[in-house]
């Protein structure tokens, strides 16, 4: 077993007065010592010291190379929420490292505003999409952001009121902890552009104005909710299909033919913690692909535009899901997709046209699998009387890979 070589600290804004004794010893007596500008700040150092800001994948290297040595790490509270120590943790073995947490921006905010945090959202924008704040927009729900910089909380806002949630009360927490700690409070729509500290967390406590759309998390989201050209796995089949993917956290998603991405999109915002990469040959639909991710708080998908089934050798990854909404009549393409899925995968596909089902029903007599035939009606006014107006039904395909 190796020994603990590595000491990730958390340290409060007040800085050196925040660690015990203890801490503070591992501190005075490391051979190496890593932190952000303001971390690093709160020490005066006789050992080499490495800043984040000189490259994080170059000081992440030297971090690593420096095994063996008595290694300590600063970072803002707890390391391991949205910290350094959640990104070390990935590189090292539990037993090379240790990890001496203070009460967090999440933990100090949720104090300050006495918000149950178990009942809060917490997320962040540092280094990461604003937009990816949308999937979380309900009534009543309440948000804790971790910023980027003292002007996250005018971009929040402006989010905010541009989607229809401007009564939202907006807090800006600056300096937790710290003797320039100071609260300042307002709503979205009148937040403007005030000036915020650069060190501050964002709560939001979110209600929705007359124009809010509010959309929930479980698949099937009105067609309109979408931008597309016709491309589109409507309503109720993308509902089912969401469904038959059976996607799960941590788990890699690819959406062949994509066109307007609702079926990844929609699997992404029920499942956070999985991946999805959207498929679709033609660039204007995939520029519409980034827009709605964009649109329904999923900027994370990865979109890749050119032809299949040539650009699927291109992936360097293997996908546990694989869904097929557009080209399953073409020659091939769902054997193909079939060899790239990883052992114990799922293949979900479905078919419109005579081809496409043609092409399913093969699939299945040399892979077996499962098929279903999805057919749905509306209300259509003739006259004056209301009809049901059947659409095209929806073949089917799903199966597990041995």
């Amino acid at each position: 077993m190796n020994a603990p070589w590595l000491h990730i600290i958390g340290i409060g804004d007040d800085g050196l007065a925040s660690l015990s004794p203890a801490v503070r010893a591992l501190v005075d007596n490391a051979e190496l010592l890593v932190g952000g500008a303001r971390h690093l700040s709160f020490v005066s150092a006789a050992c080499p010291i490495l800043n984040w800001a000189d490259g994080f994948d170059e000081t992440l290297e030297k971090v690593l190379a420096a095994r063996g040595q008595q290694v300590v790490v600063l970072a803002s509270g707890d390391p391991q929420w949205y910290g350094i120590g959640a990104t070390l943790s990935r590189h090292l073995d539990p037993e090379e490292m240790v990890v001496l947490p203070l009460p967090g921006a999440f933990s100090l905010a949720a104090a300050r505003l006495c918000w149950p945090l178990a009942e809060v959202v917490t997320t962040t924008i540092h280094g990461r999409p604003i937009e990816a704040l949308r999937r979380h927009l309900a009534p009543g729900r309440r948000l804790l952001i971790l910023s980027q910089d003292g002007e996250s909380p005018a971009k929040v806002a402006k989010l905010l009121t541009e989607d229809g949630w401007g009564p939202s009360g907006m807090t800006v927490l600056e300096h937790l902890g710290g003797a320039a700690e100071n609260i300042r409070r307002g709503t979205a729509k009148t937040w403007k552009e005030r000036c915020c500290a650069n060190l501050n967390t964002i709560a939001v406590s979110c209600h929705p104005g007359p124009h809010a759309r509010i959309l929930p998390l479980t698949p099937g989201l009105p067609d309109d909710s979408f931008e597309h050209d016709g491309q589109l796995t409507k309503r109720e089949v993308r509902a089912v299909t969401v469904a038959a993917l059976s996607l799960q956290p941590g788990e890699s998603l690819w959406d062949l033919g994509a066109g307007s991405g609702s079926v990844a999109i929609e699997a992404l915002r029920a499942v956070p913690g999985a991946r999805a990469l959207a498929v679709e040959r033609d660039a204007v639909r995939a520029a519409r692909i980034a827009r709605n991710a964009l649109a329904l708080g999923v900027p994370e998908i990865c979109i890749l535009q050119g032809n299949m089934p040539e650009i699927l050798a291109e992936i360097e990854t293997s996908p546990d899901v694989i869904f097929v909404g557009g080209g399953v009549g073409h020659d091939g393409l769902l054997q193909q997709a079939w060899g790239y899925l990883n052992r114990g995968g799922r293949l979900v596909a479905n078919g419109v046209t005579i081809a496409a089902e043609r092409a399913l029903l093969d699939f299945q007599d040399a892979n077996g699998g499962d098929l279903v035939r999805l057919a749905v009606s509306h209300p259509k006014a003739v006259g004056r009387q209301m009809v049901w107006e059947s659409k095209a039904p929806v073949t089917q395909l799903r199966a597990v890979k041995p």
